[in-house]
């Protein structure tokens, strides 16, 4: 009975239905479908968590677990604050981006394409281009250097293979098939959480370097803060949450645009609250044991200089043993598994807005061949850059720098089209999302100053 309900909804010609003796009119079909999906899409937490624990996982890759690792390897425990610090700016502005979507049906570079100069646009698209490639170079690389630390062999070998393999799951998965493999995948950081439990940790020294870390003005230490700022707060999030939720709303048959659809804002807003401070906690929860393990572990062993996701397994190998060695090896696979599609997709998703391509992992790639096409090369030119003899560490950096630097414009400019009412209906931000926002913006702004002043001295 229910299908034939959906399918009446679907075909709106007609303006009601009668089903085993009981007539309905449209209206009252809507309810029904509304009280339907509501019934089986709350009954547990999992299914309220999608495009916020896949970003938030995301930011966990393989150069994110390079940096905290240094993180903790250089300065140890006195690190450990910046995850606290971080996370309410993170789920503020990663809220923002998802509202954005949500409501206006259209992610950031077609708000951005329909409402800013084209150079604007353009410029911003060709710099989040390019820091998304480096990065899955980097990722790419990481993750054929983990499993050469496992099993021996050749490095770029495996990591060919890997990027395939991610394109490959891209193209011909559905999305919402992909999005529970993505799901899924985030268990592999879990790895990081099951090392602190090989290791003697003193838990009233942690907590108390918490609450009371000793600071450093030294160029190296800002450096490094300013490091996992930019590493937690990155634009790419932004861009993917943003176009995730116009892919969850448009693979619902009843879903519209929120300013469309105001009946449906109450349960959506909820959704993206809970998905979004669980997808960003659980980010900083992995980050947070990444920068304990290397702490309790390197830093404390006098090994304090880390560049690589790798070198970092390899050190902790003849410090914690075995286990904790293989753990954070394969937890390194895991999340480059999951984050170079996440990184080509925020990346496609950015062109095609730019250019009005027909865009979705929902849509076959011979529907959105350009889409598609976007995700292809930004995979195959991470793969290419994994067998030059350019130093991904130094692109990396590099990237993070641009990241950094991007993202302020990004933030000031998603936070005036959150108030805008021709973007967002009676939608706007509230009060409270207005001050996280713009704190987060004026942070990041001060990050980006501090960066570049320590090119200076």
């Amino acid at each position: 009975m229910q299908e034939r309900v959906f399918d009446a909804i679907r075909n709106r010609e007609h303006v009601g239905m009668c089903l085993h003796g009981r007539c309905f009119t449209m209206e009252s079909m809507f309810i029904l479908k509304t009280r339907i999906v509501t019934k089986l899409d709350d009954t547990t937490l999992i299914k309220k968590l999608g495009p916020g624990l896949i970003t938030g996982a995301a930011d966990d890759d393989p150069s994110g677990i390079a940096t905290y690792s240094q993180a903790g390897a250089q300065f140890g425990f006195n690190m450990l604050w910046t995850l606290f610090f971080t996370y309410p700016f993170m789920v503020g502005i990663q809220i923002i981006s998802a509202k954005i979507g949500r409501v206006s049906g259209h992610g950031l570079a077609t708000n951005i394409r329909q409402h800013y100069p084209a150079w604007l646009l353009y410029c911003v698209v060709s710099l989040l281009l390019f820091a998304n490639t480096i990065n899955i170079a980097a990722d790419i690389a990481a993750m054929g250097g983990a499993l050469t630390l496992l099993i021996g062999g050749p490095a770029h070998f495996y990591s060919l293979g890997f990027g395939l393999i991610s394109l490959l799951l891209q193209v011909f998965i559905p999305y919402k098939r992909y999005v529970r493999i993505l799901k899924w995948l985030t268990l592999s950081l879990l790895a990081y959480v099951g090392i602190v439990f090989v290791v003697n940790i003193s838990w009233t020294h942690v907590l108390t370097k918490i609450i009371w870390p000793d600071l450093s003005w030294q160029p190296a230490f800002i450096t490094t803060v300013v490091a996992v700022f930019g590493t937690t707060i990155s634009p790419y999030l932004f861009f993917l949450q943003a176009s995730q939720e116009v892919e969850e709303q448009q693979a619902s048959p009843l879903a519209k645009p929120l300013k469309n659809a105001p009946d449906q804002a109450l349960e959506n807003f909820h959704r993206i609250k809970v998905d979004t401070m669980v997808g960003m906690g659980f980010s900083n929860t992995i980050a947070f044991f990444i920068v304990l393990t290397t702490a309790v572990t390197l830093n404390l062993h006098g090994v304090v200089d880390i560049q690589t996701s790798e070198q970092a397994a390899s050190a902790l190998r003849p410090i914690a043993g075995d286990f904790a060695f293989w753990l954070f090896s394969a937890g390194i696979i895991g999340t480059g598994l999951l984050a170079v599609p996440v990184l080509a997709g925020s990346a496609a998703y950015a062109m095609a807005g730019a250019f009005h391509w027909k865009n979705g992992l929902e849509l076959s790639p011979v529907l959105a061949k350009k889409f598609y096409g976007m995700i292809a090369i930004s995979t195959l030119l991470g793969i290419a850059f994994c067998f030059t003899p350019i130093d991904p560490i130094k692109a990396l950096y590099w990237s993070a720098v641009i990241n950094g630097v991007i993202s302020v414009p990004i933030m000031v400019m998603m936070m005036l089209m959150a108030v805008r009412r021709d973007i967002m209906g009676q939608f706007v931000i509230s009060l409270r999302l207005k001050i996280v926002g713009w704190m987060t913006t004026f942070i990041m702004a001060i990050a980006v100053a501090v960066m570049f002043l320590s090119f200076c001295y």
